[in-house]
């Protein structure tokens, strides 16, 4: 499976579990940490850290390693290592106050089948 598919299928986790904002961005030319950033929000900590087990769940049903996962106690901002795409779920709060779709502006997005209603 390629990184576009692997990113498709870490979203579709998140709209599942009603993640909010889902975007992803292309960070091979801006950035050495990853290939890509998958970035969405939950309301509450209880709904982020389902959106964080949603992504562990979907890739180990389709035996995509997932690397470690950072933040899910707090989950105020949770990291889920894919490898070449690291997703961030955030809290609502923490999105906007780290605002990385302005930090990494430099960064194509990339279209997704799902969560364009934003």
């Amino acid at each position: 499976m390629d990184n576009k598919q692997i990113i498709e299928l870490a979203a579709q986790a998140c709209d599942d579990k009603r993640a909010e904002d889902i975007v992803a961005l292309d960070m091979e030319q801006v950035s050495l940490v990853a290939d890509y950033f998958l970035i969405c929000h939950g309301s509450n900590e209880r709904q982020v850290q389902a959106i964080a087990r949603g992504i562990k769940e979907t890739m180990d049903e389709n035996d995509i390693e997932v690397g470690r996962i950072e933040g899910l106690e707090q989950a105020r901002w949770v990291l889920v290592d894919l490898g070449d795409i690291v997703c961030h779920v955030f809290h609502k709060d923490e999105r906007y106050y780290y605002n990385l779709e302005r930090l990494w502006g430099d960064a194509e997005a990339v279209q997704l089948q799902v969560g364009q209603e934003g």
